[in-house]
């Protein structure tokens, strides 16, 4: 999904710095796109075709700015255009950052997923250090990729590292981890559990439903995918 809307925005940055500047046609070959790969990502159309309106009505109404190619230009403004909606939502704060919602009842629980080798286990790691360093937060780390060889191991080392505790059970199935993590986590005092879950496609109908029953039990508040970056 990621790497659909990635590959085309690339493509729109390239064919636009190759412009002298933003016109109304090169501006609607580009919003087009833009709502076609939101589209194909799964975006409803109410919100694509609201993004992309505001986007084009920006653009074309939107000063040269000296010295500023058309593609960042209009990079710019897709960008910010971005961060407004998603402000709009919530989700973000002034700068653009993610803004994190916790929970005061029970630990907050985080399910990170995504594609096999896209750096899961490296990024529960460093969101659990920032997670305690910025928030003060005490979190745990839950080893639930049990389809990696050594994916344990690393987590462990991972957690060693920084300082933060990992709940793991090699003889247990992913699901019924994250659900004992999540126990242990509020017996113990744990504010925020993050679950490293396996790496899996959507055509893998034995490891989505396996990850639908981890959700099922560990109740996760937030989802967060992670994808490689070139």
């Amino acid at each position: 999904m990621f790497d659909n809307i990635s590959s085309r925005f690339t493509d729109l940055w390239r064919k636009l710095s190759g412009s002298d500047k933003i016109t109304e046609e090169n501006v609607t070959e580009a919003v087009r796109a833009i709502r076609t790969a939101l589209l194909e990502a799964d975006v409803s159309l109410k919100v694509a075709k609201n993004f992309t309106e505001n986007v084009r009505e920006k653009a074309l109404g939107a000063e040269v700015l000296q010295g500023v190619r058309p593609g960042e230009q209009f990079v710019k403004i897709v960008h910010d255009e971005l961060i407004r909606m998603m402000q709009e939502e919530g989700t973000v704060d002034e700068q653009g950052r993610a803004k994190m919602k916790f929970r005061g009842d029970r630990p907050t629980v985080i399910l990170m997923a995504g594609l096999q080798g896209a750096g899961k286990t490296t990024t529960c790691g460093k969101l659990a250090l920032y997670l305690k360093q910025k928030y003060k937060k005490n979190p745990m780390l839950v080893a639930a990729d049990l389809q990696r060889p050594a994916a344990v191991d690393q987590l462990e080392v991972v957690g060693k590292g920084i300082g933060i505790p990992v709940f793991a059970d090699r003889k247990a199935t992913p699901p019924e981890v994250c659900e004992r993590a999540v126990a242990e986590a509020k017996k113990k005092g744990h504010d925020v559990v993050i679950l490293d879950t396996a790496g899996r496609l959507h055509v893998d109908d034995s490891l989505m439903k396996e990850v639908q029953e981890v959700a099922k039990r560990a109740q996760p508040d937030e989802v967060f995918f992670s994808c490689a970056t070139a």
